[in-house]
């Protein structure tokens, strides 16, 4: 049975038949089409002479029915910023109705009760679904680290004749139905350049070039057990770290073409919600639009929420969360903080550093700071770049910068305990060991540094403490030259300066060999040996308290991966390279005596 004749069968299940003109209709296939369907059905044992469905065209029917349905409901929904911030996306509401209460009701709707919801961020916000819907939910505790690849392979067993259904879409109309015939995925007949495939004449979906334009991809699935179970095989190979950052659709193709069928849905039907201006476009009155976030901008702007447009999420960053906007054609970036940072930042603090850095030409001040939220609102440098950790060029010129901060000996009431920081992260594990099963070694090896830092003479002043590469930011001054500024000043407080290069080396992941070559363009090729001995002691120190860092986000179920690994390795390797420069250093005196 062939797609056109398997969408006349499903017609004439839901109503009997009339007259060939009256089925294309219904059918949306052409009166040629449905004459050349029924004969081929009629033939082949599916209808018998009036054109009524067979006992084996119902037991066929019965065999590919749906049974389930599997719910995606895990992500953070980064695109939907400032929502995300207290709300998960699938939990928005669209004319009084939250996305995924009308998703579940549209599949009870067709005799489908048998639902499963793989939840992850705010995970305990869905824990109402069970009642309501005697739904079953399903946690994924990676969902900060992987996409929903992984959310599926969670449930790859339950998938056989199965739904698979994202959780940010509104449809209008019920897009389930109590008889599938065939395994297909949703797309839209919107045409759009974000999209990866296009509808072909057989109705088959392809890989599209980057940047051509394809049908846009609306997420649901339908599978039968054939591609269901090869879709099940897939996801159990498929997840690891390597396909952390896939969609579960990539279980679906062979080469470049899907092992499904496409099913268009008019784009009025169906709407996916990925932005806040999309949510106000569809229903402008969503109790979800009055966002804090959203507010503070109309007032520290002085400009009507409606004028708040082109909201874009930044990548996220390793402490918050931010987003770009545009307000009467200036561009700005609104800083949101990320998970558990009130116990990590002090944001009176910060702002203080701000009051003393401000017009100094280090950092773009911001146009609003509140030390109570942590908000923070700046103006968006155009044709910006980071630092590349691996060009000279780049390098002297944030080093030179750094250098001309330090050197302005500004002066903070507040204090960076390296030291204290790392015992402070420690608690914030409330109780539970860490990860690394020689921590306690690890941490005593780092302490015992202590001693010669404390011992030498330090000249003490205002210190970035996060002066890492991708906080240097190069932009397009108006003469067509490039400018250079700090951003991000969180962690700023008084401290020796030269932590500003441990950081930079630990952040770059770099070797002891690249850490030598950057304290060699720091110090001009003048750095002696005790500094250097202190700069390897203060890598081992910081990487400690970032593992630390890392350690407590990991309990708020944010995960950094490599970063984190690398930073618990500098403590231990770091470690053994101040100890031996000091002892080399130590020996030299010795002789000299």
């Amino acid at each position: 049975m062939n797609l056109q004749e398997s969408d006349i069968l499903k017609s004439l299940l839901s109503a009997p038949f009339v007259n060939q003109r009256t089925l294309a209709e219904r059918s949306g296939h052409s009166v040629g089409i449905v004459n050349k369907c029924l004969k081929s059905l009629t033939e082949n044992g599916y209808l018998d002479d009036r054109m009524q469905l067979s006992g084996f065209a119902r037991e066929t029917i019965q065999a590919s029915a749906p049974r389930n349905a599997i719910i995606l409901a895990a992500g953070f929904g980064m695109r939907m910023v400032p929502i995300n911030l207290s709300t998960p996306k699938a939990l928005i509401e669209v004319n009084g109705e939250r996305l995924i209460d009308r998703l579940i009701s549209q599949l009870k709707a067709v005799g489908i009760d048998d639902i499963t919801v793989v939840v992850g961020f705010m995970k305990d916000r869905f824990e109402y679904l069970i009642d309501a819907y005697g739904v079953e939910l399903v946690y994924n505790q990676d969902y900060a680290s992987a996409n929903n690849l992984h959310s599926l392979a969670l449930v790859r067993g339950r998938i056989r004749n199965t739904y698979i259904i994202p959780s940010d879409i509104w449809c209008d109309t019920n897009p389930f139905s109590s008889a599938e015939l065939y395994s297909w995925y949703l797309v839209s007949d919107l045409v759009e350049n974000e999209s990866s495939v296009r509808v072909n004449r057989k109705m088959e979906l392809v890989r599209i070039p980057e940047h051509d334009a394809g049908n846009a991809m609306i997420g649901i699935s339908y599978l039968l057990e054939p591609e269901a179970a090869i879709v099940r095989e897939r996801l159990q190979s498929m997840d690891n770290p390597k396909y952390a950052e896939s969609f579960w659709e990539e279980t679906l193709y062979k080469k470049n073409r899907m092992i499904v069928q496409a099913r268009i849905a008019r784009s009025h039907d169906i709407v996916e919600i990925n932005t806040y201006e999309q949510l106000r476009d569809l229903d402008s009155h969503s109790n979800h639009l009055d966002s804090d976030a959203i507010s503070t901008i109309a007032s520290a702007l002085q400009c009507g929420t409606e004028e708040i447009v082109d909201i874009n999420v930044l990548k996220k960053g390793m402490t918050n969360r931010s987003f770009i906007f545009r307000v009467r054609g200036t561009k700005y970036i609104m800083r949101i903080p990320g998970e558990g940072t009130d116990r990590l930042i002090n944001r009176e603090q910060e702002a203080e550093v701000f009051r003393t850095i401000s017009g100094l030409g280090f950092c773009d001040d911001p146009v609003y700071i509140n030390p109570a939220t942590g908000y923070k609102i700046t103006r968006y440098l155009e044709n910006t770049r980071v630092c590349d950790s691996e060009s000279i060029d780049d390098l002297q010129r944030c080093m030179k910068v750094l250098r001309e901060f330090h050197e302005s000996k500004l002066v903070v009431s507040h204090t960076f305990d390296i030291f204290g920081q790392i015992a402070f992260y420690e608690s914030l594990w409330e109780g539970e060991p860490s990860i690394f099963g020689d921590y306690q070694t690890t941490k005593a090896n780092v302490l015992s540094l202590k001693a010669f830092i404390d011992g030498l003479e330090k000249d003490r002043c205002l210190t970035h403490i996060d002066a890492v590469p991708d906080n240097f930011l190069f932009y397009t001054l108006p003469d067509g030259t490039e400018g250079l500024q700090l951003t991000d000043w969180e962690y700023a407080g008084m401290q020796d300066p030269h932590v500003d290069i441990a950081m930079f080396c630990i952040y770059s992941l770099y070797g002891k060999q690249q850490c030598d070559r950057l304290i060699d363009i720091y110090f001009s090729g003048a750095c002696d040996g005790m500094t250097r001995a202190k700069i390897y002691a203060y890598i081992a120190a910081c990487g400690l308290l970032w593992s630390n860092w890392c350690e407590y986000k990991r309990k708020l179920g944010v995960e950094f991966g490599e970063y984190s690994l690398r930073q618990y390795r500098y403590a231990k390797d770091f470690y053994k390279n101040a100890k031996a420069l000091i002892g080399q250093l130590s020996g030299e005196e010795a002789a000299e005596i």
